[in-house]
C-alpha cells in the first residue's frame, strides 16, 4: 500500500504514530490529537520543502499507529516509546549528569550506597539529591553516626576480624562474630530510614528511648553518642524548615544554538537557592526549531525521573504545554507549572541560564581549555566521586606475550601532569601472560607503601583496561584494608569509563567531552610511559644476552661496553681502536671477531645522537656480515 493512502486510513483519535524505513527501523515517533490530520500534514509542499521532514518521507515505507484515549496519554507513550527506540529524527536527550539515590539494601545486614541506577531488587531508594554530593554527605553521615556500612565485604559468610571502618568507628562490624547483635543493627538502620524519609521527629523519639536504656544499663559513652546525635537530627531538621520558607522549587531551561550544534543549561532552585545544573549537546540539528526542540527536551526530562518542580521556567512556548503541566500535576500530586518569564527577577534568572548556556557551548564546541578547578567538578559529577579529584594516579601495564613485563603510574595534579611523580615498576611475582596479576602487584605494592608512609591517597585512581583490571584492583585495595578508594578504568576499544561500585552502568561520554578528553589524555600518557620502559628494558635485556654469546668477555666486560657505548648498534659499528680503549685490545678483538668488521670510514656519532642515512646502511650491512 502507497504511504499516502495508508495515511487516509488512521483515525482521527489522539495517539501516537511511528515512522518505519522497509527494514522496520523506527525513523520518528510523534504525537497528536487527531492523528490523519497531523500525519497527513507532513506530505504538504512547504513541509517536504524541509530538508529533514523531506528526508524522513524519503525514507520512511510504512507508518504505525497506537490509538489511546487522550492527549496525556499520547505525550506519556510518545516519550516512552522514543526513550525505548531512540529514533533517528527525534530530538534525543543526551545528558552529561544523572542525579544519585541513595540505596538501602534489602539484606539480612542492609546496607547503605549512592547509586544513580534504580533497580527493582527489593531495595528502598532515596533522592534524587541536588546536588549530586548531597548524597555522598549523607552517606558519609549515616557512616558516622549510625554506623550502617557501604562496603562489598560478603556478610553471608563470617570474617576472622573487621576491616578499617570498624576501627574508625564507620561500621558496627557484622562480618565478625560478637562484634554486633541483630536487634543493635536493625534498630541502626531502623534509624537510617527514619533519617532519610524525613522523620526527624520519629528518629529523635526513637534515639531518645535508646539514649535512656543505655544511660539506665551505665553505657554512658553509647548515651552520649545518641545525646550528640539528637542534637545534630534537631538542628538539621531547624535548618530544613528555615530553608523550605525561602522559596519554592524551580528548573530554569535556557539554549543557545548554531545549528547543528545546541548547548543546553538547567538550573536547580530548590528553595529559592541555585543548587545545581545540567549540560546538555547536541551535534545532530540541522533544522533546530526552538519550539518543538524545547517540548520534545523538557517530555525526556519530567517524565522519566522521580522528582517533579514545582515550577519550571522556558525560553518558548511549544505545543500542548497546558497538558503537560496537566500531566505533571498529575504525577506530581500537586500543581506544576510551566511559565515564560518575561520581566523581572524570572526573566533575570532566565538570562543567566542563557548566558552560562553560551558558556558551555563555548566550552564545548568551541575547544576552549576549562580551567583545572571546572574539569575536577566536572569529573566529579560525572563519575560520581565524592570529591572533585586534584591528584590522580593511573596504571598501565605492559609486556610482549608475558615477557618483561614491566607496569608504570603516571600523575596528574591540579590539572597537568606531574612527572616528577611517575614511577615505573618491575613486575617480580606473575608468572606468563596475566595482566589482571599484574594489576594486582602493582597496586599492593604502591598503596601498601603509601600506607606504610602515611602519604596522602589520591583522589582517584584509574586503571588501563576494562573491568577485569578494575576488579583485580579493587581485590589488592581490600587485602590491605582500603575500602574507600575512588577507582575507576576506561576500556580501550569502547572508550566507555567504569567506577567501582557502578560496574553495571559504564560511563559513556561523547566524543566532544572534555571529561572524556582528560581521562583518555592520562591514560594515553600512562600507556606511552610504560611502553617506553617495557622497549628500554627489553632492548637492554636483549643486548645483554647476545653480549654475553661472545666467548671470552665476561659481565664486567659487558657492563663496561654497555655503558660506553649505550647500544648494540653502537658496538657493531666500533672500530678496534674505539673498543680496545674501553674493554682493552684482547677483549676488543674477541667482540670484534664476534660481530665481524666495521665499515671504516664512517664515524661514530656521540651517544644519544641520531644516526645518519648512510650509517643505518652501514648497520644492514653488518647485521648480515
Amino acid at each position: 500500500m502507497d504511504l499516502r493512502e495508508r495515511v487516509a486510513q488512521l483515525p482521527t483519535a489522539p495517539g501516537v504514530y511511528l515512522y518505519k524505513n522497509g527494514e522496520g527501523t523506527v525513523l520518528y515517533v510523534g504525537k497528536a490529537k487527531n492523528l490523519r490530520s497531523r500525519v497527513r500534514s507532513y506530505f504538504s509542499e512547504d513541509r517536504l520543502a524541509e530538508a529533514k521532514t523531506g528526508s524522513l518521507i524519503a525514507e520512511s515505507r510504512d507508518v504505525h499507529y497506537i490509538q489511546v484515549d487522550n492527549n496525556k496519554e499520547a505525550l506519556a507513550l510518545e516519550n516512552n516509546l522514543i526513550k525505548q527506540y531512540k529514533p533517528r529524527f527525534n530530538v534525543l536527550l543526551r545528558d552529561d549528569k544523572t542525579y544519585p539515590y541513595i540505596r538501602l539494601t534489602n539484606e539480612k545486614f542492609p546496607r547503605v550506597y549512592v547509586t544513580r541506577r534504580l533497580v527493582k531488587d527489593g531495595s528502598s531508594y532515596f533522592g534524587p539529591y541536588f546536588p549530586a554530593n548531597l548524597a555522598y554527605r549523607l552517606v558519609h553521615f549515616i557512616h558516622r553516626h549510625f554506623k550502617v556500612p557501604s562496603c562489598k565485604i560478603d556478610f553471608g559468610r563470617k570474617h576472622s576480624h573487621p576491616c578499617l571502618q570498624f576501627h574508625i568507628h564507620r561500621c558496627l562490624g557484622p562480618c565478625v562474630d560478637s562484634l554486633t547483635t541483630e536487634q543493635d543493627y536493625a534498630a541502626a538502620v531502623q534509624g537510617v530510614r527514619l533519617f532519610l524519609e524525613g522523620r526527624h521527629g520519629d528518629l529523635v523519639r526513637q534515639l531518645e528511648s535508646r539514649m535512656e536504656a543505655a544511660a539506665e544499663d551505665m553505657r554512658f559513652e553509647e548515651a552520649a553518642s545518641l545525646r550528640n546525635l539528637i542534637a545534630t537530627v534537631r538542628e538539621g531538621e531547624e535548618k530544613q524548615k528555615m530553608a523550605a520558607a525561602e522559596g519554592e522549587n524551580t528548573d530554569v531551561f535556557a539554549y543557545y544554538a548554531e545549528a547543528p550544534l545546541v548547548a543546553v543549561n538547567l538550573f536547580h532552585l530548590r528553595n529559592g537557592r541555585i543548587v545545581d545544573r545540567r549540560e546538555f549537546f547536541w551535534e545532530d540539528q540541522h533544522e533546530f526549531e526552538p519550539s518543538e526542540f524545547c517540548g520534545a527536551l523538557l517530555k525526556q526530562v519530567y517524565l522519566n525521573q522521580e522528582y517533579i518542580p514545582h515550577t519550571i521556567h522556558v525560553p518558548v512556548d511549544f505545543d500542548d504545554r497546558e497538558e503537560f503541566e496537566e500531566l505533571l500535576s498529575e504525577r506530581r500530586r500537586r500543581r506544576v507549572e510551566i511559565l515564560l518569564p518575561q520581566r523581572g527577577t524570572k526573566k533575570a534568572m532566565l538570562s543567566l541560564v542563557e548566558m552560562n548556556a553560551k558558556n558551555s557551548f563555548d566550552q564545548r564546541f568551541r575547544v576552549l581549555k576549562p580551567s583545572s578547578k571546572l574539569i575536577g567538578a566536572a569529573l566529579q559529577d560525572a563519575l560520581s566521586l565524592p570529591d572533585a579529584p586534584k591528584r590522580i594516579e593511573c596504571f598501565d601495564i605492559s609486556h610482549i606475550q608475558g615477557t618483561d613485563k614491566v607496569a608504570s603510574m603516571v600523575v596528574w595534579e591540579d590539572g597537568r601532569m606531574k612527572k616528577s611523580d611517575y614511577r615505573k615498576f618491575i613486575i617480580r611475582t606473575v608468572e606468563g601472560n596475566d595482566d589482571f596479576a599484574s594489576m594486582r602487584e602493582v597496586i599492593t605494592r604502591r598503596y601498601s607503601r603509601l600506607r606504610e608512609e602515611q602519604i596522602k591517597f589520591p583522589d582517584l585512581v584509574i586503571v588501563d583496561g576494562g573491568l577485569g583490571q578494575l576488579h583485580a584492583a579493587a581485590e589488592a585495595l581490600e587485602e590491605i584494608g582500603v575500602t574507600d578508594q575512588p577507582l575507576a578504568s576506561i576500556a580501550k576499544r569502547e572508550e566507555w569509563i567504569y567506577v567501582y561500585g557502578q560496574e553495571d552502568e559504564p560511563i559513556i561520554l561523547d566524543k566532544f567531552s572534555p571529561i572524556l578528553h582528560l581521562v583518555q589524555m592520562i591514560r594515553d600518557e600512562a600507556h606511552r610511559f610504560a611502553v617506553t620502559f617495557h622497549r628500554n628494558r627489553r632492548d637492554t635485556n636483549r643486548l645483554r644476552s647476545e653480549l654475553h654469546e661472545v666467548k671470552g668477555v665476561g659481565p664486567k666486560t659487558v657492563e663496561k661496553l654497555l655503558r660506553h657505548f649505550g647500544s648494540l648498534e653502537r658496538i657493531r659499528l666500533a672500530g678496534d681502536p674505539e673498543l680496545a680503549k674501553v674493554v682493552g685490545a684482547v677483549a676488543a678483538k674477541r667482540v670484534r671477531d664476534y660481530f665481524g668488521n666495521p665499515i671504516e670510514s664512517i664515524p661514530l656519532a656521540p651517544i644519544g645522537a641520531s644516526l645518519p642515512v648512510e650509517q643505518t646502511e652501514a648497520e644492514s650491512i653488518g647485521k648480515s656480515g
